[in-house]
């Protein structure tokens, strides 16, 4: 188990170098003047020189790349003698908008993210995996039907849709709990839990229908198995049959998915949700970073993300193991 971990771990890593360097060179190296972007509209020569060197723009783009990832590790200075950044480790640059470190920008915006995916998360996971069993155990009857239709009808809609609807009917119509937004935890518990009612309620109802199904159809596969018939024949207990013989096997497929989901959650890809409910989190600071052209921005919430998804998928590597004795961590 310890040799599979670390050999995973340094897949991962290999990967995240990997990505760091393609989204390096087209961040960098595609724009035809990266400081232009730094420098603004109105740009004297002169000035745009200055940007160059500070910034480390005049050199070679193999050079540019590894001083930023010498930064990952133990850091880097920013600027001249007068005006001088330090970017402390890991240094993910430093945004031409604000002359703030990107991690510093990220770490204050992540809190959001992971209240909002976390949570989310483990509701949709939870009833996802709960109404798919259901629909697979009565299939063909009322209740397989029923929850068929509910899972179709939540994967037609859309998260602006249904972010708005939830809002005009319990904060503007109904007016049972306040206008969302995203409160610290640590400030006010009852505020933080409030804020994220609407948005969690959003999100569940998007992947829900995705694990509902998923849920149904790899429980159905399970079902038909042999071992299962041979279970039921001894009979063995239609529920211990179900969830310790069928679940165990089905859920694979799903741990696959939700450790993605979680990953991309966690960093960021609930943007449009963020947007709808005025949460400051990781994907807004993606989208407004793409307004205003500000490279090192963009490439740090990338390389936040794709870390999370990629540290995502080897947490489920390592979880297959225990859920499913068929398969050995060696």
């Amino acid at each position: 188990m310890l040799r599979y971990l670390i050999r995973r771990l340094l897949a991962a890593a290999v990967i995240l170098v990997v990505i760091s360097a393609i989204t390096f060179f087209i961040f960098f190296a595609l724009p035809s003047d990266p400081a232009l972007l730094a420098c603004g509209k109105t740009c004297s020569p002169s000035r745009l020189a200055e940007i160059k060197h500070s910034l480390g723009l005049d050199q070679s783009i193999t050079t540019q790349y590894s001083e930023f990832f010498k930064g990952l590790f133990g850091g880097r200075d920013y600027g001249d003698q007068s005006v001088r950044i330090h970017c402390g480790a890991p240094c993910l640059g430093v945004s031409f908008q604000t002359d703030t470190p990107v991690l510093s920008t990220l770490l204050q915006d992540f809190p959001a993210d992971l209240s909002l995916g976390l949570g989310a998360a483990v509701v949709f996971l939870g009833l996802g995996v709960a109404l798919g069993v259901l629909a697979a155990v009565h299939k063909g009857r009322a209740a397989d039907k029923a929850v068929v239709g509910f899972a179709l009808f939540g994967v037609s809609q859309q998260t602006y849709f249904v972010g708005l609807l939830l809002l005009y009917v319990f904060v503007d119509k109904w007016q049972i709990l306040p206008a969302s937004g995203y409160t610290p935890i640590t400030e006010d518990p009852l505020a933080w839990f409030q804020g994220l009612i609407l948005p969690w309620a959003t999100l569940v109802i998007l992947y829900l229908a995705l694990y509902t199904r998923l849920t149904r159809s790899s429980m159905l596969d399970v079902l038909g198995e042999d071992y299962i018939r041979t279970a039921r024949a001894k009979g063995l207990a239609t529920n211990k049959i179900v969830l310790k013989h069928g679940l165990r096997a089905a859920i694979t497929p799903v741990v696959t998915i939700f450790g993605m989901d979680l990953g991309a959650l966690i960093g960021g890809s609930a943007v449009i949700t963020e947007s709808v409910f005025g949460i400051n989190g990781i994907g807004k600071l993606a989208v407004d970073s793409v307004n205003n052209s500000d490279l090192p921005v963009i490439l740090g919430t990338t390389l936040f993300a794709a870390t999370f998804i990629v540290l995502a998928n080897v947490v489920v590597d390592m979880v297959y193991g225990l859920i499913d004795p068929r398969v050995r961590l060696v």
